[in-house]
């Protein structure tokens, strides 16, 4: 498990970012056989907290990245499978050294709250500048 490549973006709107280029996280292990590329071109707003709570858990805080991959694997679906999606989640925040207190917040709100956007996921555009 392992992110490969350097996350860059640029703000397009209030709380949204594009990826400037594509970025990689390989799940379970590295080098792993399950590579997840987050194309250059998709639009992220991170983690979909409630303004109420930015004062604790800000959308790109510390999990930035493993956000920015958990909305791209909503967005397309991955596999099918909303609970590994959450799954993949919760093991990107790890390797990121996401506190425990903050990774088991967002994790568990994406279990219990996420089934909604999960539902209504649409693929974004998604394009290569």
């Amino acid at each position: 498990m392992s992110f490969t490549s350097k996350l860059i973006i640029e703000l397009i709107g209030p709380n949204l970012w594009r990826t400037f280029y594509p970025f990689d996280y390989h799940v379970g292990s590295y080098p792993s056989s399950e590579i997840i590329v987050v194309p250059s071109g998709f639009i992220t707003d991170f983690a979909s907290i409630p303004r109420i709570l930015w004062a604790v858990l800000y959308p790109t805080d510390q999990y930035g990245k493993a956000a920015l991959l958990h909305d791209y694997c909503y967005v397309t679906h991955y596999k099918e499978d909303r609970k590994y999606c959450d799954k993949i989640f919760k093991e990107a925040m790890t390797v990121l050294k996401v506190d425990p207190w903050k990774l088991y917040t967002m994790y568990w709100g994406v279990r219990i709250f996420g089934e909604r956007a999960w539902k209504n996921a649409k693929m974004r555009e998604i394009k290569d500048e």
